[in-house]
């Protein structure tokens, strides 16, 4: 028995524990030697005087880095059985067995000076209760994260370096493969190359992962991928696996390493400028490395990142022609569509963050005026005779699909082939074999029985399209005409448009029935205008006083409402609602001012010796409908004037007095 004035009774009432730990299954599989020293400290606690059942081995960490504490079941039970007092000393074959980390170690430590547990070694028995029992643990736990973030380096700077070569094996996406020599090369499989430059060519066609999801899945097309273990297998396509596609730059022939940053429990991607290594011409390409930089600017255009204002979104089918690319003025977010009361455009990012109120709402109709006015000016300039480029793309994008139908067909025949050949080849006795292939025989003859239906024998050329040399004519000149066109296209067509030129517009309510719209168009240049938008009174337009003038002065003049509404039109004033001056206009105008025409022209809005029914119902604190209501049943009997073509109420206290108890349910009718 070994002798050790730290050890006391006290600590020999509690258990022992033998902690084994090993980092990876590949060291648990292979360094067997290491583990037997860890299991050998069993008889060291023995010797130091604990009995043989109170020594407990903790060894289901085994495969598990000591790095951090996630994950490692074992020492998180033992960190508990300490603090419950229960453990005498903890016994490892070093400190690295216990925590790599300083942060984990010592919590250890000040979890055991606390409850007075010992803590053992190869070399000796340590106290953390005693300064220097914990100075000499603490350095050993710093030397050991320290060790493991040398190792780290060390293996990191040899891969780095490897990398920096391009000669680090990194694993392959489907499409590319690596032959025993070590070079890469395109799969052997022709279907799967031209499927996936399929996929490219309809993504550059269509300028959406939704939309080559959706022609792959109405011709019943697969896409390539690997499975766990690096085979090629056919799955359905869907926008996961076509975005994976098209953000590999090993498609444009490059060799990338570190494209990615783990930040505490995740990876995330990082943009092109920061990756450690990037070789082009590397690899043999699917396509050409501009071409990867445009199909990573149109993903990143088409994901509508509202928040960082930073991508537009793809055109969608609602009426806001801005969509995507309307901004705040006034704070510089972008704007939302809102359809509820009408197409509006809504700045709401403050109210979402700091719960302030909205910026701006506008309404859609009279900005989308003015911007398509100026997209117009600008495209009439633009001579268009792009029509055998696009009949070009449509015969190699049907040939590219008919390929990669007959590709299909054929795979699928082989596989049908292969099952029958595998079925006469078995053992017809052995029924237990031959059901299973007969099983995936038929299986194989209705996948491709389904894919024989779904596949036209022949696919008619576009003549449709073909042009004779009258609409050809019609189409070089569709840059003249695309004023006319506009109304009949969808307003996906349309907004898809509008971003040909235009990169956002920015729009800025300037007074309360005028807004700045700056249109920035691509290139950098800007265009500015000024909108007149609608508002609910009057008293919010921004002349309305020069208006009001205007009025009082024709109407006493002796001009008519329609006369004095066509010749403020013609001065540039306009409606609450609507972009010219409206007769109703000036006479409300005129009527709130006293001004009366001639009868016949106009009523008076005031009599002397009578209410109207506005007035009574202000008088009693009442909407006017509740007397209108009851005019209209009979319920009060009165008869209009001639003259003002409105009911006149006597303005006495006994007609007033009759309201009030008519009002309060004292009369039953009123006679006036």
């Amino acid at each position: 028995m070994i002798t050790c004035e730290r050890v006391r009774p006290t600590h020999l009432e509690r258990q022992a524990v033998v902690y084994v730990r090993q980092s990876s299954p590949h060291q648990v599989h292979s360094n067997h030697e290491s583990r037997a020293l860890q299991y050998a400290l069993r008889q060291r606690a023995i010797e130091l005087g604990w009995p043989a059942p109170h020594v407990r081995i903790v060894d289901c960490d085994l495969g598990h880095s000591a790095a951090s504490v996630r994950g490692r079941v074992g020492f998180q039970q033992l960190v508990a059985d300490v603090a419950l007092g229960k453990v005498g000393i903890i016994l490892a074959y070093d400190a690295t067995r216990l925590a790599r980390n300083c942060s984990d170690w010592y919590c250890l430590l000040d979890t055991c000076g606390h409850r007075d547990c010992l803590l053992g070694d190869c070399h000796g028995v340590y106290d953390p209760a005693t300064i220097d029992g914990r100075l000499l643990l603490g350095l050993k736990g710093q030397i050991s994260e320290m060790e493991l973030h040398t190792l780290r380096d060390r293996l990191n700077a040899g891969l780095l370096n490897k990398a920096k070569r391009g000669e680090l094996a990194v694993c392959l996406p489907v499409g590319l493969e690596r032959d025993p020599a070590g070079q890469v090369l395109k799969h052997h499989n022709r279907e799967v190359q031209d499927r996936l430059s399929l996929v490219f060519e309809l993504f550059l066609a269509r300028k959406s992962a939704a939309q080559v999801v959706r022609a792959l899945r109405e011709q019943d097309l697969s896409l390539p991928r690997r499975d766990c273990f690096g085979d090629v297998v056919w799955r359905a396509p869907n926008q996961a696996g076509v975005c994976s596609i098209l953000k590999n730059p090993a498609y444009a022939g490059a060799f990338v390493y570190g494209r990615t940053r783990y930040s505490g429990h995740s990876r995330r991607p990082l943009p092109e400028e920061q990756w450690r290594v990037c070789i082009q011409q590397k690899y043999p390409s699917y396509i050409s490395w501009e071409s990867y930089h445009q199909i990573q600017a149109m993903l990143a255009d088409n994901y509508a990142q509202y928040r960082k204002n930073q991508t537009r979104g793809t055109p969608r089918q609602g009426a806001a022609l801005l969509q995507g690319i309307a901004y705040c003025g006034q704070c510089g977010h972008k704007m939302f569509c809102q359809y509820k009361r009408g197409t509006r455009y809504v700045c709401n990012h403050l109210r979402q963050q700091f719960q302030d109120p909205l910026c701006q709402v506008i309404s859609a109709g009279p900005i989308e005026q003015r911007v398509v006015e100026l997209f117009m000016a600008a495209f009439s300039r633009i001579e268009l005779d792009l029509h055998a480029q696009v009949m070009a793309n449509l015969r190699r994008q049907q040939r590219q699909m008919r390929g990669a139908c007959c590709q299909q067909l054929q795979r699928l025949r082989y596989q049908a082939q292969l099952a029958e050949r595998q079925f006469n080849q078995s053992d017809p006795d052995n029924r237990l074999v031959t059901a299973e292939l007969e099983k995936r025989w038929e299986a194989a003859l209705a996948t491709l029985r389904e894919a024989e239906q779904a596949t036209p024998v022949t696919v008619p050329p576009p003549t449709a399209l073909e042009l004779d040399a009258p609409m050809r004519k019609t189409l070089e000149q569709v840059a003249q005409r695309v004023a006319e066109l506009w109304p009949q296209l969808p307003s996906a067509r349309r907004k898809q448009l509008l971003r040909c030129l235009i990169d956002k517009v920015v729009m800025h309510r300037v007074q309360s029935d005028a807004v700045a719209v700056r249109v920035v168009w691509r290139g950098g240049a800007f265009s500015s205008v000024t909108a007149a938008v609608p508002v609910k009174t009057m008293d919010k337009l921004s002349q309305f006083h020069q208006m009001q003038q205007e009025v009082l002065r024709l109407g006493a003049q002796g001009h008519g409402d329609a006369d004095v509404a066509q010749r403020l039109s013609h001065a540039g004033f306009r409606s609450p609602s609507r972009a010219a001056v409206l007769p109703s206009t000036v006479r409300e105008i005129r009527l709130r001012n006293g001004v009366l025409l001639h009868p016949g022209s106009s009523r008076p809005r005031t009599v002397a010796g009578y209410l109207t029914v506005t007035a009574m119902a202000k008088k009693l604190g009442i909407l006017s409908h509740w007397i209108y209501d009851r005019i209209h049943s009979g319920v009060i009997q009165v008869r209009k004037d001639n003259n003002s073509r409105t009911y006149l109420i006597p303005d006495n206290q006994k007609t007033i007095k009759q309201f009030r108890q008519l009002l309060c349910g004292k009369l039953q009718t009123l006679r006036i």
